[in-house]
């Protein structure tokens, strides 16, 4: 019926720091070259600001916020000292937010840029 249901995956251009990222039907994911710490500070910051962080573990690389009335999960994976794995996960209620996701990944791509 739906042609998005089940897991799909795009692999969308480079965006700054990241080779690409992939967007399933609800997260967005890409590594970054950066360590830890410095994509983990970019994740709280940008999810304070565009919404309300309600739970937060950096020893496990996870969050969550509330962004555009969507759920957010923000998941920071350590590949190599300088290689990391970002993923923003959003639903509102049961369905998917993909542009809320998407919108959470850029910006904390941008922050990491200096943009």
């Amino acid at each position: 019926m739906s042609a998005l249901s089940g897991c799909v995956y795009l692999i969308i251009g480079s965006v700054g720091a990241v080779g690409g990222y992939a967007i399933s039907s609800d997260s967005v994911q890409g590594t970054v070259q950066r360590d830890f710490d410095e994509v983990w500070d970019a994740a709280v910051s940008v999810t304070n600001i565009m919404g309300k962080v309600i739970k937060e573990s950096a020893e496990a690389g996870r969050l969550e916020a509330i962004v555009n009335n969507a759920r957010v999960k923000v998941t920071v994976a350590q590949f190599t000292p300088k290689q990391v794995k970002l993923t923003v996960k959003a639903r509102k209620s049961f369905f998917p937010s993909i542009a809320t996701a998407q919108d959470v990944y850029i910006k904390i791509i941008s922050q990491l840029n200096g943009d």
